[in-house]
Parts: structure tokens; sequence; C-alpha cells
């Protein structure tokens, strides 16, 4: 573990290769997992007043689980989520010409239409930030839906950390950035990678 101010970081992040590969895992990650992506009370408001900039993106039944659930809903772990379609995929998301699932925020936000781009912890995937009160954990969470990225990242010989280096300065700032790439290089130099 690598401590960087209050972040405690796995040395995965360091260590393990990735660059997502959307034409073949398809943007499954909006599909799968357990319950929809987190979210800051902050984020639940702001989908909620920008929605008029990216609804017109989301499919009909997309919209009707937006009425009936709302903008965020509660999981069974006591967790503010993005809520969901028939229990699979973000009510957010929607396919594109070439069937692949994509966020309607993001389009929104690539349009110049908001200015919020999307959920922290979608934009940090496969990075998983869990809150503690004295320190935040940074872990790397390795999925099977993933496999393709980890290829992607190997052959490009990209660390997580530099393949996520925009979202991770969006959450922690420049200078928590500079101090992960000097560890980055000591491990490096010592030779602990």
């Amino acid at each position: 573990m690598i401590e960087i101010g209050r972040t405690i970081l796995s040395r995965n992040i360091f260590e393990k290769q990735f660059l997502c590969d959307i034409l073949k895992c398809k943007g499954v990650c909006c599909i799968e997992g357990d319950s929809g992506a987190p979210l800051t009370n902050e984020e639940a408001i702001l989908i909620e007043r920008e929605y008029y900039t990216f609804e017109k993106y989301l499919p009909k039944n997309h919209k009707k689980e937006i009425s009936e659930q709302g903008f965020a809903v509660i999981d069974s772990d006591g967790d503010l989520i993005t809520p969901l379609v028939n229990n699979r995929e973000c009510v957010y998301s929607y396919y594109n010409n070439k069937g692949i699932l994509k966020c309607a925020i993001e389009k929104a936000y690539f349009e110049g239409k908001t200015e919020f781009r999307k959920p922290i912890s979608c934009h940090l995937f496969p990075i998983r930030i869990t809150e503690y009160k004295k320190f935040d954990a940074v872990n790397y969470e390795e999925l099977e839906i993933c496999k393709p990225g980890r290829h992607c990242g190997a052959s490009e010989k990209l660390p997580i950390y530099k393949f996520l280096k925009e979202p991770l300065i969006r959450k922690y700032g420049e200078e928590w950035y500079k101090e992960i790439e000097i560890a980055a290089h000591l491990l490096v130099d010592n030779s602990l990678i």
C-alpha cells in the first residue's frame, strides 16, 4: 500500500496495466454489477438539475424508470446509486449505432451541453474508492468483464494510474497526482514493481 495525503492506494494501481477496449467489451460495465453506480449527494443533485441536457439521448423505458424511481436511489447497503432498468443497466445509458452502451450524461458533456461529465465512480472505473473517516482506500477492482482492457493495457504498457489520470485529478487534484507520479518513479527505481 502507498499512502499519499489522506489516500491509501493499493500497489496494483501502479503494477497493473489497463486501457479500456470499449469496442470489445461494448460498455458492459454499465450493465454488470450488484447495483447502480455509486453517487455523491452533490452528483445526485447535479443529475436532476442537468437532466434536460441529456434526457433526449435516453430510451423511453429508461425515462420511464427515472420517472418512477427518481434520479437516484438507495440500495440495500444504504448507498446512494444510479437507478437501474430491470435491475441490470444504468438508467443513464443508451446504445449507440455500433451497439455499444454509452453514458447519456457524458454525451451531453462532450457536446458542450453540461459541465458535469458523469459520476466520478464511473469516470474512475475500474478503480473503486472507499471513503473512511480518516482516509480513502483507492483500489483496483479486477473484473472478468474488463479482460479486454487488461490485454489492451498490457499491449500499450499503460499502468492504471496513467490510464485514469484525468478522473484521479478530478477527484484529488493536480498536486496529489504529481505525488502519484513521484511514487511510481520511486517504485520503478527501487525495482519494486
